[in-house]
């Protein structure tokens, strides 16, 4: 009767989930994503049909398998950008320890394709990367511990974080991949120094890791290999890093046009590590510059987002997110002009691999739940109460 006369209680249900994520979403950052993406598919259609040939497949085979693995990706990005960062961290960290405790396995049922690097396990159908997938884990891990830390009678977040880093570069070390090694002790350092971490420290990180460097370069072949092509000043051009010097060459500023690139009939690794050398020789510098703005634009809009974050576990975890994912797209391109040593790392997005992309997916999806609109202050309000 109440309910006729007065009418009916509103309803307690909050916004729609669909409408209140788009409106909260960073768009630059979902917009450049998926912008790379589809460069991704486009270079794919040109670097992969000469490697589908020699292996006897349709010529599209590795361009369809892409698109598979990116649409795993882009759905895996969309749902963890759904995501709450409480549950983002909660889920990351069974991710991590599953990740890591096949990370340490690999020894023992690893493989390494003929590639002198046992990085994968095979499941006949696919291969799996743990150390892919291990990365983004390792970021909400250790941001989780050094903002822990931070608090009044916390944690020694920052010990326990530094020693989880050095068991995982040492693992990565021993397989040998010193590129993601590289990359996951960068992330924990931008992440440290972000923290709050005395520069003396880094100084320490930083003699070590070059006294590390040079103890690999006089025990392991592999890393020293690597060392010395970048360092001789004359290249081979019948190895990897000459094909790809010669195509950004022969690419000039508009490239040599769709399709008719030469370089993919000469690189193994054309549709993966060396896919910016098609994007080099087929459309020339303007395609490269645009990839490189894309990148860019990723980092600054992230970046921005994050300095008016007030939560220290959200700007540190998405710091560590974007550090990584920038750096990693930096190495790729350097070692294709010879401004790195060869690393044997992915494009983000646009090379061809399920691991990479998948992993890569959840990571920016991590990042973008992270950077969403949420109801708080800015962080330049709380600094002003504190100094009122």
């Amino acid at each position: 009767m109440t309910e006729m006369v007065y009418g009916a209680a509103p309803s307690g249900g909050g916004e729609p989930i669909l409408p209140k994520w788009w409106r909260t979403i960073d768009k630059v950052t979902l917009g450049f994503v998926l912008t790379l993406f589809a460069i991704g598919i486009l270079l794919g259609l040109a670097a992969s049909p000469p490697l589908a040939s020699k292996n006897g497949f349709e010529p599209f085979h590795y361009v369809s398998r892409q698109s598979v693995f990116g649409g795993l990706a882009l759905l895996a990005m969309i749902l963890t950008s759904m995501m709450s960062p409480t549950l983002v961290r909660r889920l990351a960290t069974l991710g991590f320890l599953v990740a890591f405790v096949a990370l340490a396995l690999l020894p023992f049922f690893g493989t390494d394709f003929g590639k002198g690097a046992t990085r994968w396990y095979s499941l006949g159908f696919a291969s799996i990367q743990p150390s892919e997938f291990l990365k983004p884990g390792f970021v909400i891990v250790a941001a989780w511990m050094l903002s822990a830390a931070q608090e009044i009678n916390g944690p020694p977040g920052r010990m326990w974080s530094f020693m989880l880093c050095v068991s995982i570069v040492l693992m990565l070390a021993l397989q040998p991949d010193f590129g993601q090694a590289c990359l996951v002790l960068f992330g924990w350092g931008v992440m440290y120094f972000i923290a709050g971490a005395p520069m003396l420290l880094l100084v320490g990180i930083a003699g070590a890791v070059v006294l590390a460097g040079t103890v690999a370069y006089s025990n392991s072949e592999h890393f020293a290999r690597r060392i010395d092509g970048f360092l001789n000043p004359d290249v081979d051009p019948t190895t990897q890093l000459g094909y790809a010097t010669n195509a950004i060459r022969e690419g000039g500023f508009f490239g040599v046009g769709v399709g008719e690139g030469q370089v993919k009939w000469s690189l193994p690794d054309a549709h993966t590590d060396f896919i910016i050398a098609v994007a080099a020789e087929e459309y020339g510098l303007i395609l490269v510059l645009v990839i490189i703005a894309l990148y860019a634009g990723i980092a600054v809009s992230s970046f921005t987002r994050l300095m008016r974050e007030r939560d220290p576990f959200i700007r540190l975890a998405g710091t560590g997110l974007v550090a990584m994912f920038a750096v990693q797209a930096m190495i790729n391109m350097g070692v294709a002009v010879r401004l790195l040593p060869a690393k044997g790392m992915t494009l983000p997005f646009i090379s061809y691999g399920g691991s990479s992309v998948i992993a890569t997916g959840i990571a920016v999806g991590m990042l973008l739940a992270f950077t969403r609109t949420r109801p708080q202050g800015e962080i330049g309000d709380l600094l002003r109460g504190r100094r009122s």
